[in-house]
């Protein structure tokens, strides 16, 4: 049976490239935290895209992909860079000024119920009940493990306008995801178009920071340059390839459900690093992120 008649069937190949999204992104969002308040957030995606490019071309040219494509194919490639590369990264990094990483973390878990949306609407992808249900248990679970943040940041000043923030760069990512996902099923390499697509992220990045007067000066201290180099090896190289690589196997709907599951994984960063303090509400949260989670990669039945 063709990968296209059974479209829920996950391999193990599949599996090792869901962990490795949720590792990346896992311990992304304290990174993150790291960097704010030194520079403006333009800045840091406009550095951490343009020393990340050059691996992605270096790694794409080991692999012996294409790295030239017609024009055509480079639109689709530019609109991507603007929408997950650039965007979608600048709108987060302002949104964890007005909020804690793991409120971030939460916000960013509607991509599973975004792409589900997008991709039943314009891509002809069908709908299920199931993963429907799978989405909004993971939501709802995750956002009771983070009640307390959300409690904290409904009454704090700004907290509107960040929520507003991250919707807004939740949609730009999901967005890219169903344009990736359209790139990849026309035979687009994914290395190739992730390091075309950083290219024009950096240039929209630098576009901005410019415009608004920033100085590309960035602080030589432990903090920003350790968190600077582990976003772009983890974060940004090993998440892209596997993400992208995963949404072009199993469907942008399913493979983003990892942003619904990493934010259990980041609560537990937390609770190392920041003291998070569990709750009962919060094992419930983390059993029907769980529970949402079963739901949507088990296998249909014939």
């Amino acid at each position: 049976m063709s990968e296209r008649r059974a479209p829920f069937a996950m391999t193990g190949h599949d599996y090792l490239l869901y962990a490795g999204i949720i590792w990346a992104w896992s311990t992304s969002w304290y990174a993150i935290k790291l960097q704010l308040g030194a520079v403006a957030p333009e800045v840091s995606v406009f550095w951490r895209f343009l020393f990340t490019a050059p691996i992605m071309f270096a790694l794409a040219r080991w692999r012996g992909e294409a790295l030239v494509f017609p024009l055509r194919t480079q639109k689709w490639i530019v609109l991507t860079g603007l929408l997950m590369f650039s965007t979608n990264f600048i709108l987060f990094y302002y949104t964890g000024l007005y909020m804690p990483s793991g409120l971030m973390a939460v916000i960013f878990s509607l991509a599973s119920i975004i792409n589900l949306t997008l991709g039943v609407l314009f891509a002809g992808e069908p709908f299920r009940w199931r993963l429907l249900l799978g989405s909004l248990l993971g939501v709802v679970g995750v956002a009771a493990l983070f009640q307390p943040q959300l409690a904290s940041a409904a009454s704090a000043p700004g907290a509107l306008t960040g929520l507003a923030i991250g919707v807004a760069g939740t949609l730009c990512f999901s967005t890219g995801n169903q344009i990736s996902a359209r790139l990849q099923r026309s035979g687009i390499g994914v290395l190739p178009a992730t390091a075309w697509g950083m290219v024009y992220g950096t240039l929209w990045a630098g576009c901005i920071a410019l415009w608004r007067g920033e100085s590309f000066a960035v602080p030589l201290t432990l903090p920003y340059l350790g968190s600077f180099v582990f976003l772009i090896l983890s974060a940004t190289v090993l998440a892209f390839y596997t993400y992208l690589t995963l949404v072009g196997r199993i469907g942008a709907a399913r493979a983003s459900y990892a942003t619904v599951i990493f934010p259990v994984f980041a609560l537990m960063i937390s609770t190392v690093l920041e003291g998070y303090q569990w709750t009962p509400l919060a094992l419930a949260g983390l059993g029907l992120a769980l529970a949402g989670n079963i739901l949507v990669l088990r296998r249909d039945r014939a």
